[in-house]
């Protein structure tokens, strides 16, 4: 259990050598950035709840318009330079699966990941 200003100082600590990892590290610190700093973070059902924002899941948060909405700016952050010049900086689909809202939501999902195992150390 820590408190919110106690797991972001956590999370700006941890380690992030890729793209994708300082992209889930933002996505962290983005998450957290509304809840009030005292606030202490147990990693419980209600406290996974409050991190969503009123949305469902992470793929309703990320649709929703709760993080980034642009597809560029999905890309250049989560992308390494070579993956961001293959998908034209965000203008072609990441992967045959896959749009840019649903490798978002996946980023999120792992980011909340991260705080919870944060809060737990």
């Amino acid at each position: 259990m820590k408190t919110i200003s106690q797991l972001r100082k956590a999370i700006e600590a941890s380690p992030a050598r890729s793209a994708w990892d300082k992209g889930v590290k933002l996505y962290a610190l983005e998450i957290i950035q509304e809840l009030p700093a005292d606030k202490e973070f147990y990693s419980s059902p209600a406290d996974k709840k409050d991190l969503l924002n009123g949305a469902d899941d992470w793929h309703q948060y990320s649709e929703g318009g709760c993080s980034l909405i642009y597809n560029q700016d999905i890309a250049e952050r989560l992308c390494s330079p070579s993956e961001y010049r293959r998908t034209k900086e965000g203008k072609n689909p990441p992967n045959a699966r896959e749009n840019w809202l649903d490798v978002q939501a996946r980023a999120l999902y792992q980011a909340s990941l991260l705080i919870c195992r944060l809060a737990e150390d």
